[in-house]
């Protein structure tokens, strides 16, 4: 057994400058495409008139800056510089006169009132139609979704049972349905993303709406979070990993799989293409089925075959070329029937070079402990043999001089499947691709975006019909 601490990777931002933070990186030299970015975006609103005019006046007071929280660990809890074109993001929204449409109060508390489910659905239905006429009748960035207060989803369990990523199983649970997931099915053809936002963000005696379990955020965190996301959303980069100059151009895929609503044992699978800029594009992939030898879910050769020159040609048409080396992060293994289309799919293409890597989020029963105070490292590597390697990408973190965990840190598996990259090289990528995430700030996130994206994805595409076309653009998703 070998155990490494991997470097802390580090992201690029404005001016070719690089740092190992996001939020500092941010604050000291804006986002990475500052030079074409969206400078004026342009918000929209839906949800009750209290709830729209209160976030009105938070993104406005988040404009000049927030103090940071007083704190011993003050890179963790840093000040949140302000949202307009001479700091931070560079950007500013233009909130005078901004669209809005008001849903009303009697009715969403009928909607509320009825069971879980019915709730889910009305209050979906309700606004739906709202952001559908903005969709159609404005032409703005990013839309701000007030969510209701009183309604209490499937969220709440999720929330107050997964830990800080979701679920970590390998298939997404079909049956579970929330606010945030089902509004984003019913927009899966619309061009433009929304951010829902919760009145406990801009109203701290509101905190009670919050799922069980779930902590209320310092107001600079919160600031960071929501605007790192819309910015996302409205089409900027913030940061994208820091690409030496002699690294050829890759191409990250993440497969994962869901149950169907219907609990059935078939399952569908889903790709999310990332480059190294951080543009990520869906590609919906068809049935799988779980086999008796591993009782994973596994593609046949034609269908992952066809599930991954999409993805390739998605790729090509976003970026007019080819990308000279593919890794394939997936959340089961690999059998041969996968190992073959993969494989086919690549020579058609003329890729040469392929890695293929099992990450395995749940089921690694491995804990490691350092001698004194503090978790294990964030980075912490140990190979346990040729095929097996365990990554810590939640432990203490050097840059914040704590742990900013609540629990023993549980390390991600990373496999080699058919690989011809060092696999302390592909454990590096995990490490890498685990900063890519612009739902939060920090830049300590568990699962790397390929499968944190493609979960969030399947627990949206499940309740999609695969008939319907989809926006590709996976700002729309998250």
């Amino acid at each position: 057994m070998r155990a490494v601490v991997l470097d802390e990777p580090r992201l690029a931002f404005g001016g070719n400058a690089t740092h190992r933070d996001p939020r500092t990186g941010i604050a000291d030299y804006g986002p990475v495409d500052w030079a074409g970015h969206p400078k004026i975006i342009r918000p929209a609103f839906v949800g009750t008139d209290e709830a729209i005019d209160g976030t009105v006046r938070w993104l406005e007071s988040c404009r000049q800056g927030i103090d940071a929280k007083q704190s011993r660990h003050p890179n963790l809890f840093p000040t949140f510089p302000g949202f307009d074109t001479d700091r931070g993001f560079r950007a500013s929204f233009a909130l005078e006169g901004a669209p809005r449409r008001s849903i009303g109060t009697r009715t969403l508390s009928k909607a509320t009132s009825k069971p879980v489910a019915l709730a889910v659905a009305e209050c979906v239905h309700l606004y739906e139609t709202q952001i559908a006429d903005l969709d159609e009748s404005n032409r703005v960035d990013v839309i701000f979704v007030c969510r209701p207060d009183d309604l209490h989803d499937e969220n709440t369990t999720r929330a107050a049972n997964a830990g800080d990523e979701g679920q970590t199983s390998t298939l997404v649970d079909g049956r579970k349905v929330d606010f945030h997931d089902l509004l984003k099915a019913r927009l899966v053809s619309r061009r433009t993303p929304i951010q829902i936002i919760r009145s406990s963000t801009w109203d701290i005696t509101r905190a009670a709406s919050l799922p069980t379990g779930r902590s209320l955020q310092d107001p600079a965190t919160r600031a960071w979070n929501i605007h790192t996301a819309a910015y996302y959303k409205a089409g900027g980069v913030p940061w994208r990993l820091e690409k030496p100059a002699a690294t050829i151009t890759t191409l990250f895929i993440g497969v994962t799989f869901f149950h169907t609503p219907d609990k059935s044992e078939v399952h569908t699978s889903i790709a999310q293409v990332f480059d190294e800029l951080g543009n990520g594009v869906v590609v919906r992939g068809g049935p799988a089925a779980s086999q008796k030898s591993d009782r994973q879910p596994h593609l046949s050769r034609s269908d992952i075959e066809t599930l991954i020159g999409d993805s390739l040609d998605t790729y090509r048409r976003e970026h007019h070329t080819e990308a000279a080396r593919v890794v394939i992060q997936k959340t089961s293994s690999f059998n041969d029937d996968e190992v073959a289309g993969i494989e086919s799919a690549l020579d058609v293409r003329r890729i040469e070079h392929l890695d293929m890597v099992w990450v395995v989020a749940d089921t690694e029963h491995f804990r490691m402990f350092r001698r004194g105070e503090g978790a294990v490292l964030r980075g912490t590597t140990v190979e346990l043999d040729s095929k097996h390697y365990v990554l810590f990408t939640r432990g203490s973190v050097a840059y914040y001089k704590t742990y900013p965990g609540m629990y023993v840190p549980v390390p991600l598996g990373v496999r080699p499947a058919l690989t011809e990259t060092d696999p302390m090289v592909l454990c590096q990528e995990v490490l890498g691709l685990s900063k890519l995430n612009w739902n939060q700030s920090q830049l300590d996130g568990r699962l790397p975006i390929t499968i944190s994206a493609a979960r969030k994805i399947a627990n949206i595409l499940k309740h999609v019909s695969e008939r319907t076309t989809v926006n590709g653009r996976y700002a729309n998703y998250m």
